[in-house]
């Protein structure tokens, strides 16, 4: 399991001295609860440790590309750890010092991993931790931590000397009754810091010859920070996405930092609208590409490049449900009279018809719109034109073929149109019956069709029944051996009559010519009209080889 990485805060007190540049405080305190990046925390005393306190670094807001100090001790008291960092020589350690001073960054962030811990009512107890970083940041996440003091010192000054200067040192002083009071005095040095380390419960305190010498101003005047509601500028520490979710989290669990935080950084697109311009994206989603199952199940001529008529010769007899009559061979005794039978044929008629539509567009949408507008156009007209086509060849199915005995609108059903319906084109055409075309109800019906055992039919992917294929991924398939060719495009809804139809695919041809563009320039009020087109023309050559479903 992948340790537990805590961040909170605690605050600080810094000094530079010449060669004493430190950063001190409580960094973790014991038994109070806090809230931090996993929510509320409460360290047990001594349960956080520092193995090697000299590679523990000080960061810039936890950014391991900004180191400015490293730790120099760490004490565990009663009420929490204290540690003190030795702070770098370089330009971003000065800043760290003049920040902290200041009071602009002056808390303590410290990233623990939890190696145990007990989940509580409401937060979570740590009972060992291994310290790994410290990061200076802005806020403290802790209630109780608050800057005591910072001070400067550089050996023993005389007091004139220090009124020179202007800056200001702000100790607390507890006083019997507990209440406590600030006082102000003057140094000579040019730092502001403060310096915090482990109480020491048995130690003297140590009285500063300056301290002692420094008046006491009582009821210092309160420091009121500002609210959410009337901040002008803030200071903040969110700076990327991380950040705000961590101070949004911290927000609603009622830190007033993070509160003021997130209003300062709520900017959005409802006050910057001229920033938040529409794109259009170049794909276009569209429910009208089905193609042409029926004319696929077919089979295919040439139409001929002239003419709006096509004659087939044919010799189909009535048994095919033509009209021809074909010659008849009997058998004959010794020097008998042979049979005279005649052959009569007769031609197949195709009417050739154009299938055509347009659209009119101003010149305007043709020449400044997108580009891909006039590539979508065509897509549209094309799926528009097909699917005339395939609804026109499957109405003439219907029109052509011959009724199968009358079958139920189940399992047992599919299997007796499709083996009654084999028979039938066999029998009527010498071809066999090959396709199976089926409405979107019939689809249905075979993918649920199942045995007496409840174990698909046709739509697993090894059945034991080994009845066929279908999948809703596919309208091709396989039922009983015939390729399936799933249409949208039947008038029949439902598992009625007209709802399927199987067929040879000798017994039906289309002819179909190229499709074809025009496109015409309107002078008097400049638009364009496109238009596609093309012929076709259908011939069902034995109808008794085309079988339609026939509902009992």
């Amino acid at each position: 399991m992948q340790p537990l990485i805590l961040t909170f805060s605690g605050n600080i007190e810094a000094v530079d001295s010449g060669d004493r540049r430190t950063i001190s405080g409580k960094i973790a305190p014991y038994g109070e609860v806090g809230y931090t990046s996993a929510g509320k925390v409460v360290f047990a005393e001594g349960s956080i440790s520092a193995p090697e306190p000299s590679r523990v670094k000080l960061l810039m807001s936890h950014d391991n590309s900004k180191p400015v100090g490293r730790m120099q001790s760490i004490t565990s008291a009663k009420d929490g750890l204290y540690a003190s960092f030795k702070v770098s020589a370089s330009s971003r350690g000065s800043d760290a010092i003049l920040l902290a001073q200041e009071q602009l960054m002056d808390g303590l962030s410290v990233g623990v991993e939890v190696t145990a811990s007990k989940p509580q009512k409401d937060y979570l107890l740590v009972t060992a931790a291994t310290l790994r970083e410290v990061s200076l940041v802005e806020s403290a996440a802790f209630a109780s931590a608050a800057v005591q003091k910072i001070s400067a010192q550089e050996g023993d000054m005389p007091l004139d000397a220090a009124e020179s200067t202007s800056t200001k040192i702000t100790t607390t002083n507890t006083v019997i009754n507990t209440t406590t009071t600030e006082t102000e005095t003057e140094t000579e040095t040019e730092s502001e810091a403060a310096v915090t380390t482990a109480p020491d419960q048995n130690a003297p305190e140590a009285t500063d010859a300056t301290e002692q010498a420094a008046p006491t101003v009582e009821a210092a005047r309160k420091i009121i920070l500002p609210s959410a509601l009337n901040s002008q500028r803030v200071r903040t520490p969110i700076v990327n996405m991380g950040s705000y979710t961590e101070h949004k989290i911290k927000a609603a669990l009622g830190n007033e930092d993070s509160k003021l935080y997130v209003t300062a950084a709520d900017d959005s697109f409802s006050t910057n609208p001229a920033f938040n311009p529409t794109q259009y994206l170049s794909e276009s989603p569209t429910n009208t590409r089905f193609g042409t199952p029926a004319i696929d199940a077919c089979s295919r001529g040439t139409l001929p490049a002239n003419g709006m008529t096509i004659n087939v010769p044919s010799l189909v007899t009535s048994a095919g449900g033509g009209t021809g009559v074909a010659p008849v061979v009997t058998v004959e005794a010794e020097a008998g009279a042979v049979q005279n039978t005649g052959m009569e044929t007769a031609y197949l008629t195709g009417t050739v018809n154009k299938y055509a539509g347009m659209n009119t567009i101003s010149v305007e949408l043709l020449e400044r719109s997108d580009p891909n507008f006039y590539s979508e156009l065509t897509n549209q007209l094309q799926n528009a034109y097909l699917k005339t086509l395939d609804t026109t060849v499957l109405a003439a199915l219907i029109a052509a073929g011959q009724y199968s005995s009358g079958c139920d609108a189940d399992s047992a059903g599919i299997i007796e149109f499709a083996s009654d319906s084999a028979r039938k084109v066999y029998e009527a055409t010498g071809y066999f019956a090959n396709n199976y075309i089926a409405n979107g109800s019939q689809w249905q019906l075979l993918m649920g069709a199942t045995d007496t055992t409840g174990r698909p039919i046709y739509s697993a992917s090894q059945p034991m029944n080994a009845g066929g294929l279908t999948q809703p991924g596919s309208i091709r398939g396989n039922v009983l051996g015939l390729d399936l060719y799933v249409d949208k495009n039947f008038t029949a809804t439902t598992t009625i009559d007209d709802s399927a139809v199987i067929l040879a695919p000798e017994a039906f041809t289309v002819y179909q010519s190229p499709t074809a563009y025009m496109s015409v320039n309107v002078v008097s009020n400049l638009q364009v009209q496109v238009a596609i087109y093309g012929y076709m023309a259908t011939i069902a050559k034995m109808p008794k080889g085309i079988v339609k479903f026939n509902l009992n």
